[in-house]
């Protein structure tokens, strides 16, 4: 089940997490990305939709898949291709938000947060990407919307 707990976005897990999303970007393989991103029983408990596991499949992770590929487009555009390091991940942590059951549509409530920047770095000049919001589940920051919401 949910918890009401806080994360951390300095633990251990989420940078283990945040390293599986930049190896997902720098090779084009959003599926290695899945364990950062928001998981689907999570996902299914979480959301007051008909269908929740169709809406995560085809909107919530097709448009996942769809933002890993256009960052590795960045990415690449360096011509650095997989050289590109993840330096750190700048999340407005003070910003996060305890979002209440009943809001957004949900069915339980969460920690979100907007406005994260992956920093990462290419012959030695830092770049920033954005990844639009987390939320949690069980105490831990999930991915759900790299660009934009859709």
């Amino acid at each position: 089940p949910q918890t009401e707990d806080k994360p951390d976005a300095s633990s251990a897990a989420f940078s283990a997490r945040m390293q599986l999303l930049w190896s997902a970007i720098v090779t084009d393989d959003a599926d290695r990305a899945i364990p950062a991103f928001f998981p689907l029983g999570a996902y299914e408990q979480t959301k007051a939709i008909a269908n929740p596991d169709r809406d995560w499949q085809h909107r919530l992770y097709a448009h996942f898949k769809r933002d890993i590929h256009a960052l590795h487009v960045e990415v690449a555009s360096t011509g650095v291709g997989t050289s590109a390091r993840l330096v750190r991940v700048d999340m407005p942590e003070k910003h996060a938000r305890w979002i209440e059951p009943g809001d957004e549509g949900n069915k339980l409530g969460y920690f979100r947060v907007y406005g994260t920047q992956l920093i990462w770095s290419a012959e030695g000049r830092e770049h920033a990407s954005p990844v639009s919001s987390f939320i949690s589940w069980r105490g831990e920051w999930y991915v759900v919307h790299l660009t934009g919401f859709k």
